[in-house]
């Protein structure tokens, strides 16, 4: 399948692209600074040299799939642009054949006490410095539930989230998981290996799942 990964030269958009390539997909890393690109993914790297908001709709609809794995900085003052991004694809998706795979954080997922991770971060102290990037990527997941015309899924991390392996994953749904030693644990290289066997293998329309990782 022809995959466009809007943030492809990121943590998790490599890790998405490497997982592609290795599958035999024809993935295309959508970054704004070739070099940039080449430096993670290779010289030989499929790229798209583009704004992801300056994106037609006819570039975006040469893909099979196309993956937002665009992510701005904790504490970045343009946190907005999560969801101003997504609205953008919404748009030039819907009615269309063309999947949407969004990662959306773990911040919308369900505590064990059925409270949001998201109220928990709101009562943390100095939260203000930081907590954009978690709201409005939960703001993503609430509209995401409103579109019934795009053929989208989303998932969501754990709790901690970083680079890491590809060693196999546990699904869930919506809530924080944790394994036998507590811990609420995802790699970038197994949300690669769940998007991807997502990707090949649906079996989530119109809906949100998470993964940790599986323990050893």
């Amino acid at each position: 399948m022809k995959i466009g990964i809007i943030g492809g030269n990121g943590k998790t958009g490599s890790a998405v692209y490497q997982e592609a390539l290795k599958r035999g997909h024809q993935p295309t890393a959508i970054v704004r600074n070739a070099e940039k690109g080449q430096a993670v993914l290779g010289d030989d790297a499929s790229l798209l040299v583009k704004d992801a908001f300056e994106l037609t709709a006819a570039e975006l609809t040469d893909f099979d799939v196309v993956v937002d794995a665009f992510a701005v900085p904790m504490g970045s003052p343009i946190a907005y642009l999560h969801l101003d991004l997504l609205t953008k694809l919404v748009h030039d998706l819907r009615t269309t054949t063309t999947r949407l795979v969004l990662i959306i954080g773990a911040a919308s997922l369900k505590m064990p006490d059925g409270k949001r991770l998201l109220d928990q971060l709101l009562k943390t102290p100095g939260h203000e410095d930081w907590i954009g990037v978690p709201l409005n990527q939960t703001y993503e997941y609430h509209f995401l539930q409103m579109i019934d015309n795009v053929d989208w899924v989303a998932i969501s991390p754990q709790r901690n989230f970083g680079p890491g392996p590809t060693t196999g994953y546990v699904m869930g749904t919506d809530e924080i998981m944790f394994d036998s030693a507590g811990k609420s644990e995802l790699s970038n290289g197994n949300m690669a290996l769940a998007i991807l066997d997502e990707i090949e293998a649906p079996q989530h329309r119109r809906e949100r799942f998470t993964v940790r990782n599986q323990e050893d």
